[in-house]
């Protein structure tokens, strides 16, 4: 009994330490890293570089060492929904992640898998995760290097930590109208009801516009994010008092909102169900500014 209570305590003791170690690390990794960033850790083990665009563009040329996970096909489920749990831990197992991994995610479809990518990552609990600054493009020739041979991978074993609090359900949504800060990730055109990714047209009532392409400038050689200090300008207005709702069609451009405003200090987290959830429930309240509602 004697060996065991040691064994127990001894357990405990390396766990706590453990969860520790992975706090720090976090807090040292910042949620948006450049190629600088990428060189001076090349030799870090813990580093998994994650390439989010589709197998056939990863085939032909990838930055050496990154492993494929294709962010449309893997990173939802038949409704546009986060995938189910024991898929995403099996997912980043295979794809050599676990708890200690630091991970570094790119894709060349305006950040937005990406940070999807990354937000779900939080929500299964990992803090060590990244979006790189910039899309993969003609820049990336010049500066890294570049593999058309898949990356070897050591499968691991990821386990998730949920963290509920980073994920909104449509009935929490509904609950936050006029209590909290909702924010619609879409295109000015989409939030104002001229267009529609759902059977209605319009936007969540008291959000407010603040499409995703805000946060980055489209160049001839690829996508770059916008300086932090640039967009702390931009969401200048918004009350740090409040929580903040942030959805867009699918999930996806309202987590890059998500990463940026985390980086700004503001408390937020994602409606996974987003507009194609919203828009197709007749039952939940819309404000459409140009009266096409359908």
């Amino acid at each position: 009994m004697k060996i065991f209570l040691i064994t127990l305590i001894s357990m405990i003791f390396m766990n706590f330490a453990s969860a520790s170690t992975l706090q720090s690390q976090g807090s040292d990794l910042p949620a948006i890293v450049n190629v600088s960033w990428l060189k001076e850790h090349k030799d870090d083990k813990r580093v998994v570089l994650v390439d989010l665009r589709d197998e056939k563009k990863y085939t032909k040329g990838h930055i050496k060492n990154a492993v494929n996970i294709p962010g449309l096909k893997s990173l939802f489920d038949k409704k546009f929904f986060m995938p189910k749990l024991d898929y995403l831990q099996a997912l980043l197992s295979n794809a050599g992640i676990d708890n200690n991994s630091l991970v570094v995610a790119y894709d060349d479809s305006g950040f937005i898998f990406a940070a999807r990518f990354y937000w779900i990552l939080e929500v299964l609990g990992h803090q060590n995760v990244a979006i790189l600054n910039v899309g993969y493009g003609n820049w990336v020739m010049d500066q890294v290097e570049i593999s058309d041979k898949p990356t070897k991978i050591t499968k691991k074993e990821f386990i998730p930590r949920v963290d509920s609090s980073k994920v909104q359900t449509k009935l929490n949504t509904l609950m936050a109208i006029g209590n909290k800060t909702i924010i619609d990730g879409r295109k000015v055109s989409a939030y104002e009801g001229k267009e529609s990714s759902a059977s209605r047209y319009g936007h969540i009532p008291t959000a407010q516009n603040y499409a995703c392409t805000q946060n980055y400038q489209v160049t001839k050689t690829g996508n770059q994010m916008r300086d932090l200090k640039d967009l702390k300008d931009l969401y200048k207005d918004l009350p740090k008092d409040k929580e903040i709702i942030l959805y867009c069609d699918g999930g996806a451009e309202a987590a890059l909102n998500y990463i940026v405003l985390k980086e700004l200090g503001y408390k937020a987290s994602v409606y996974d169900g987003s507009w194609l959830e919203w828009g197709n429930d007749q039952s939940v309240p819309v404000e459409n500014p140009s009266k096409t509602d359908k």
